[in-house]
């Protein structure tokens, strides 16, 4: 047995993995979540947020962060309409513009919030530095039009917003380094309150930025989304896959015990 154990066949490990995966998702379990701090503040201040402020939602990623990402960005938006707070929607990295447009969509259908009146998608503009700069004076001067073609003018809900000053919060959900873009420019030339929502491959750079505070909440990886749903009370797709890499990481965890725990046995009797 002790052999067979050692010298297991990794198409088993491979079997036992898929069924870890597998499982989870056909029969749902909720885990236990805690929440961490950077996430909590994050929550806590848009939750005391005042009906028809405006936060900004920045989406600086791809198709290939989604997973992760997207479910931030839904759970954000979710705490955003439910109460009042306005939000305007737009992206720096040109793939994440139909993305952006799209969950934006989908999540203001869910909740009955308004494209002009309660939410905006600007779309993208090329120009990191110059978009960031330029929205700190005059919003409407570098997105004439959002997304749809409509004139930045004539939307309802930008007529009381000019420039950052009328922003609380820029969140910035970001798989690369344009969040450090934003405090750069925003935070450190306007003043900008700036909050994250990242990868978990650079949670590790963004820490600094809460210890100095120009961030003022983070959201970590699929970890963090979970958390993040449990505050606004939704079990979404967040949850769901930390419940999962939950699961395949104890998998592994007691594989490694029970192969350790097998090598040296049968070293000892082999002694």
């Amino acid at each position: 047995m002790l052999t067979k154990l050692v010298s297991m066949d990794r198409r088993i490990v491979f079997i036992l993995v898929a069924l870890a995966v597998i499982i989870p998702m056909l029969f749902p379990i909720s885990l236990p979540v805690s929440i961490s701090e950077p996430t909590q503040n994050l929550y806590d201040f848009i939750d005391e947020l005042p009906a028809d402020s405006a936060v900004m939602l920045v989406f600086d990623y791809g198709p290939s962060s989604l997973a992760e990402l997207n479910p931030m960005a839904k759970a954000i938006l979710k705490q955003c309409f439910d109460k009042d707070v306005k939000v305007v929607g737009l992206t720096l990295y040109a793939v994440g513009t139909t993305m952006g447009s799209d969950l934006m969509q989908e999540i203001a259908e869910e909740k009955g919030a308004v494209n002009g009146e309660d939410y905006v998608f600007l779309g993208y503009r090329p120009g990191i530095e110059l978009v960031i700069l330029g929205m700190g004076t005059n919003i409407a001067e570098i997105y004439e039009t959002d997304f749809y073609g409509t004139p930045t003018t004539e939307l309802p809900m930008m007529e009381n917003i000019t420039n950052y000053d009328q922003i609380e919060l820029v969140i910035d959900l970001s798989s690369g380094n344009l969040t450090e873009a934003w405090i750069t420019f925003a935070n450190v030339q306007f003043n900008q309150q700036i909050a994250a929502g990242v990868t978990g491959v650079i949670i590790s750079q963004m820490y600094p930025y809460l210890q100095t505070g120009q961030l003022i909440g983070l959201i970590s990886g699929i970890a963090g989304a979970a958390e993040y749903e449990k505050l606004i009370q939704s079990h979404a797709k967040g949850t769901l896959w930390i419940n999962v890499e939950s699961f395949v990481h104890l998998l592994i965890i007691i594989l490694v015990i029970i192969g350790n725990i097998a090598f040296f046995v049968q070293r000892k009797q082999e002694e």
